[in-house]
């Protein structure tokens, strides 16, 4: 019992001893943590006084030099200031001084006005009696010796002009012939082109004669169905591994002509193969139309043309007058115009591009009753040509008067160009011109598809739609064509009209 009252009284003494021993070091560590941060915070404020003086001195050593530099500042502008009344000052007395030079000035002047309206006085009473004696010894007053006076300079002046401008006259009509040769000759011998004629008929070589049989086909119908496709005429004569096709239309006879080679190339010729090959061509000849246009654009430099006029000036590739190449004249045109142009200082470029479009309207495709000149106009107007290029077109075949020095010269061209020897054959154009009036003809009956006029003119291919005529239908039209060219035509000989009415049915088995 006792050693048990003697331990639960040291476990007390031990908790107080260790309660009492915790108190003081917590105690003891609380003191120094604020001795610790007493001890800081008068550190702190020791540093925070010394920044506190740092930042007061540094603010008066920057005020200080503030108002130095700002004292300097004033010190100048005050010499400054000084320095420009100083100026003003000096200006004054210099003013003053030039015030009083004029005044002595306006003075003196003041006085010699004086004495000049006095001389002007004298003069004026001594002009005065001159005058009255000089009227009292001629005769004459004052007024009519200043008219005769005037009559007599003006008589010897415009004798003086008349012989100025008669001799001025004699030398330009001694010189203008002779300048005028020159600049055409320079410019003929500068373009030096190659004359060339289009022939109306071209050859196909073949392999063999056999190959003329089988053109010709079973009965005719490979070359006729050749010759109603293309509207041209295919002689098959004796000579030798070569076939002639006759057509006064050079856009038809090039078609002809690659189909007829392709067909020989192939050895497949029967009329749906003819029919397939000459369709193939003719878009590849619309092609064609457009490349030559492109070239004949680039060649020359022109630019800001348009697809529709990069076409017709394609068209005029196929195109002829009087056996002339019409595309290759119209170069030679533009040429020609730009070197006299530039001979002469007109526009050049505008000559050039005017000289080129001349004769656009033989490429147009249409049945107006307008000749080329105005078609070609039209054209130019509508797609936003130079008004001077519209005059220019209009005006080269004296259709309108030509309103720029760039039309006379476009006159000029074109006819240097036509008017070279063998450039042109007049009687080849009046057969195509012959030709192409029995197919407009024949094409101004309603019904009509296509007409053809072949064998040099003397028959007339006619194809017609066979839904619109009928079999009589088709004699009538026969006669009234024929009554038409026996009325508006003249030819020797007689012309044949054949009228082809085709019943093509297509069914395709599925």
């Amino acid at each position: 019992m006792n050693s048990i009252l003697v331990i639960l009284l040291g476990c007390f003494f031990g908790i107080v001893l260790g309660w009492l021993g915790r108190w003081l070091y917590a105690k003891f560590k609380l003191t120094s943590v604020e001795q610790r941060a007493v001890r800081l915070n008068e550190e702190a404020i020791k540093e925070a006084e010394a920044k506190s003086k740092e930042l007061l001195l540094e603010t008066r050593d920057q005020l200080l030099k503030e108002q130095q530099q700002q004292e300097r500042e004033a010190r100048e502008r005050r010499s400054e200031l000084q320095k420009v009344e100083r100026r003003i000052l000096q200006k004054e007395e210099n003013l003053e001084v030039k015030q009083a030079e004029l005044d002595a000035i306006k003075k003196q002047l003041g006085d010699r006005e004086g004495k000049l309206t006095d001389k002007e006085q004298e003069v004026a009473e001594i002009e005065g009696s001159l005058i009255t004696e000089l009227e009292r010894i001629s005769g004459l007053s004052s007024e009519e010796a200043k008219n005769l006076i005037m009559e007599n300079l003006y008589n010897d002046a415009r004798r003086d002009a008349q012989l100025m401008i008669n001799k001025i006259e004699q030398e330009a009509h001694l010189s203008a012939d002779k300048k005028a040769r020159e600049i055409v000759v320079t410019s003929i011998q500068r373009i030096a082109t190659e004359v060339v004629s289009d022939m109306t008929i071209t050859s196909v070589s073949l392999p063999g004669d056999e190959m003329k049989g089988r053109i010709i086909g079973r009965e005719g119908r490979n070359i006729r169905t050749l010759e109603t496709l293309t509207g041209v005429d295919v002689i098959i004569d004796d000579t030798p591994e070569a076939v002639v096709i006759s057509c006064f239309d050079p856009v038809r006879k090039e078609i002809a002509r690659v189909a007829l080679e392709r067909l020989v190339q192939d050895g497949r010729i029967h009329p749906a193969r003819i029919e397939e090959v000459v369709n193939k061509v003719s878009k590849e000849v619309g092609r064609i139309i457009a490349d030559e246009g492109e070239r004949v654009i680039f060649d020359l430099g022109i630019h800001n043309v348009g697809p529709e006029t990069i076409r017709a000036l394609g068209r005029l590739h196929f195109r002829t007058s009087y056996g002339q190449n019409v595309l290759a004249h119209s170069k030679e045109v533009a040429i020609l115009s730009g070197m006299i142009a530039s001979e002469i200082g007109a526009n050049s470029e505008l000559a050039m591009r005017a000289g080129l479009l001349h004769d656009i309207g033989k490429g147009i495709e249409t049945e107006s009753d307008a000749n080329h000149a105005e078609l070609g106009a039209d054209l130019a107007k509508r797609l936003g040509e130079d008004p001077r290029v519209v005059n220019a077109i209009l005006s080269h075949h004296n259709d309108a008067d030509p309103t720029t020095l760039e039309a006379v010269i476009v006159q000029i061209a074109d006819a240097i160009s036509a008017a070279r020897p063998g450039a042109r054959r007049e009687t080849l154009d009046n057969y195509i011109k012959r030709l192409e009036s029995l197919e407009q003809i024949a094409e101004s009956f309603e019904g009509v598809d296509k007409a053809y006029a072949i064998q040099a003119g003397r028959e007339l291919r006619i194809l017609v739609n066979n839904d619109q005529v009928s079999d009589d239908g088709a004699k009538e039209i026969a006669k009234g064509i024929a009554k038409r060219i026996e009325a508006e035509l003249r030819y020797p000989g007689r012309i044949k009209v054949t009228i082809i009415r085709e019943m093509r049915v297509v069914e395709y088995a599925r």
